[in-house]
């Protein structure tokens, strides 16, 4: 362990942490073509891009730290629609620079402690590069590095309780290392480990109401140990390998997302688990999940590019899905007091949505084989192209009523705010006369992090997010002026 410095930096050293304006302009993607498939779930038992470019700060102290709008471009079936962008309020953001880091940084975690004013990334490259870092905010505003920690193993994954203070990291190899940090956060001292999985830890849940440790591991395993004698409670085996991971402490029910898109529920005991349902409704593998104890909402983003509410209060099985980026969804967050959901993408934006709206589950599409509107051959259907001596035309389907059209009776594009469409999507012709105004008005915000977010961490008290991408850089948002 090596303590870090504790005093400024020379007026001739560049300081470690800089305040960097991101350039302006557009995201922009290219459109996607995906086919519908309706979330489902099993019955339930008990009811239940361009990289940032770092400025001299002292070079251009008026440009430092500017937010900057962005936005993207997403299509379904080739439809394309212009999203609505806002900029972060022109609150100044922190880029923090990792140069020894990998440049895929895939196993980096970012926790956060703000009464310390404390940042938590630990990062790894191989055989090189196993560290825990540990930055404090100085009395001069920069970042310094108070903890530098080698590892034995790569890390993957961390989860931190600023209440005891306790910080649980997950490596490579399998193992859960715990460390006490001091009230300074000038060091950590090892507490204890526990061999957890046979292979890397993909993520960990430190439950300080019940002292349990919940972890999900590269071996298809899920497993909870007690924190106080360390001894294993209990595990259960995933059909895949698990990448989302969140727990109820009312109801003890834990929620696993994996890499083949279904979400598992259990029902956690002091030693055994049961199976509660599964969820599916994702075409890609579940990235993220986020989950809401006071509403009983669960969210779970994907790299399907979307992100679905699962209502598990109501009991009635209803899933919201919501599209609003053009890459895989990283991260979730969300601010219980405004009922706002952030979601981050591989494509750098930020999406805050309001979900203090009442939404609208998407239709499931319908099959046919003539346009259920203007009665036309879809091309498959030789009977009645022969009867009809007319040409088979391809089938399409409306994201508002699910019917199946052809593309002659839904040459129009419409936002569906309500139905989580928050840009233009196709839809038939007598849909399209059928939304209002009021109808369209978007119910999310679009934000440009200027860089491909890997890792997100938000703390709802003050309104900051802290995002990390691909480009090495640790980036704090004030989030305030969207989210309050």
């Amino acid at each position: 362990m090596i303590a870090g410095p504790r005093r400024p930096a020379p007026a001739n050293q560049s300081p470690c942490l800089s305040l960097c304006p991101c350039p302006s302009g557009l995201l922009s993607s290219t459109p996607r073509r995906s086919w519908r498939r309706r979330p489902q779930c099993a019955p339930s038992s008990d009811g239940c891009r361009d990289p940032a470019q770092a400025a001299d700060p002292q070079a251009d102290p008026a440009a430092a730290g500017r937010g900057v709008s962005g936005g993207g471009e997403y299509g379904r079936d080739r439809a394309q629609g212009r999203g609505r962008h806002q900029c972060l309020g022109g609150q100044p953001f922190l880029p923090l620079h990792l140069p020894s880091c990998p440049e895929m940084m895939s196993s980096l975690s970012l926790l956060v402690s703000w009464r310390a004013r404390a940042v938590y990334p630990a990062s790894s490259m191989g055989n090189t590069l196993r560290t825990v870092r540990v930055w404090l905010k100085r009395d001069s505003g920069q970042y310094w590095p108070s903890i530098y920690h080698v590892m034995p193993s790569p890390c993957s994954c961390m989860s931190f309780n600023p209440e005891t203070r306790r910080l649980s990291i997950g490596l490579d190899n399998g193992t859960i290392s715990e460390f006490l940090l001091s009230e300074d956060y000038n060091k950590m001292t090892p507490v204890k480990n526990y061999q957890a999985h046979q292979s890397r830890v993909t993520m960990i849940l430190f439950v300080l109401e019940l002292e349990w440790v919940l972890s999900t591991g590269q071996d298809k395993q899920f497993a909870w140990h007690c924190s106080e004698s360390g001894q294993r409670l209990g595990g259960y085996r995933t059909s895949a390998v698990a990448s989302g991971l969140q727990f109820d402490v009312e109801t003890r029910h834990v929620f696993i997302g994996d890499h083949s898109g279904q979400v598992t529920i259990l029902k956690l005991e002091q030693e055994n688990c049961t199976l509660v349902t599964t969820f599916r409704g994702h075409t890609g593998g579940v990235t993220a999940l986020c989950w809401d104890p006071v509403q009983r909402v669960l969210f779970s983003g994907s790299s399907d590019h979307s992100v679905i509410m699962w209502d598990i209060g109501g009991r009635k099985g209803t899933a919201i899905e919501l599209q609003g980026h053009s890459d895989r969804v990283q991260a979730l967050s969300y601010a219980q007091h405004t009922r706002q959901l952030i979601s981050c993408g591989g494509d750098g934006g930020i999406v805050v949505w309001n979900m203090d709206v009442e939404r609208q589950e998407t239709p499931e599409w319908l099959d046919s084989d003539s346009c259920q509107k203007c009665d036309q051959p879809f091309f498959w259907n030789f009977k009645q192209m022969w009867d009809s001596k007319k040409i088979g035309l391809r089938q399409h389907h409306c994201r508002k009523c699910g019917k199946a059209v052809c593309g002659k009776c839904s040459s129009k594009r419409s936002s569906i705010p309500l139905m989580g469409f928050e840009f233009e999507v196709r839809v038939c012709d007598s849909c399209h006369e059928a939304i209002t105004d009021e109808e369209r008005a978007p119910t999310a915000t679009f934000h440009d992090s200027k860089h491909n977010i890997v890792h997100v961490h938000f703390d709802a008290t003050r309104g900051w997010l802290l995002t990390s991408g691909t480009d090495k850089v640790i980036k704090l948002w004030d989030m305030t002026p969207v989210v309050s």
